[in-house]
């Protein structure tokens, strides 16, 4: 029987991916409006090719444009470039409709909870708080803490250390493939895919090895699996 239950954050508990593309747009258009020389469409790609090169937590993906563009960092462009993203991803911040009855769920019928996550732990503890779901997790064990980022078995070992839980009475819940249900599965747990589709390859993967995986597509699921 399954005692612990870990969750990836982004695109697990909340849309990280539909807010950020809103907020990102909101920010370019005001920096636009204040003489950026780019349209709205030029400015967003050139943003988002900046974010595939630095990684979406690098803190200076503006300074970055402005640069770009200018020759120059632009203070006045970047300070309202993330003044203007942060107002907006707080104001769009919300985990998907099932996810806080479904985490009421699991704790009612004994389960551990707990976070596995990429990334910086200070801004990853952020979403929690402002998401309202901090207080669900036991643990919240990041990449940016311990050294290792998924799908790194050894980030799984040390959310299990924590947790003292075996790893075959432990899943994890995620929406990445390779960095959370493979890295689950290579680390000795069972493993839940959301809010995603499997390549083909993905899928004769599974069947090759009889990988003890399931796939759901909201997060409400998880309360009759378990």
């Amino acid at each position: 029987m399954l005692k612990a239950v870990f969750f990836d954050i982004d695109d697990t508990l909340y849309d990280t991916s539909g807010f950020a593309k809103l907020a990102r747009k909101a920010a370019l258009n005001m920096m636009i409006d204040a003489g950026l020389p780019l349209t709205p469409s030029e400015a967003y790609d050139l943003l988002r090719e900046i974010i595939s090169q630095k990684g979406s937590n690098y803190d200076k993906h503006f300074n970055v444009l402005t640069k770009t563009v200018f020759g120059e960092e632009k203070p006045l462009l970047i300070a309202l470039g993330m003044i203007n993203y942060h107002n907006v991803k707080f104001a769009l911040l919300r985990p998907f409709p099932r996810t806080p009855s479904t985490l009421i769920y699991l704790k009612s019928k004994g389960y551990r909870l707990g976070v596995i996550s990429n990334g910086i732990t200070i801004k990853q503890w952020e979403k929690l708080i402002r998401l309202g779901l901090h207080h669900f997790f036991e643990e919240v064990v990041t990449s940016g803490e311990v050294g290792f980022e998924k799908p790194n078995p050894r980030i799984f070992e040390e959310a299990l250390s924590r947790m003292g839980c075996l790893p075959e009475k432990s899943v994890m819940v995620g929406n990445k493939f390779s960095d959370d249900i493979m890295g689950a599965v290579n680390a000795g747990m069972s493993a839940i895919l959301v809010n995603s589709e499997l390549t083909p390859e993905e899928e004769e993967l599974i069947e090759k090895e009889g990988l003890d995986i399931k796939i759901i597509s909201d997060i409400g699921e998880l309360e009759k699996i378990l």
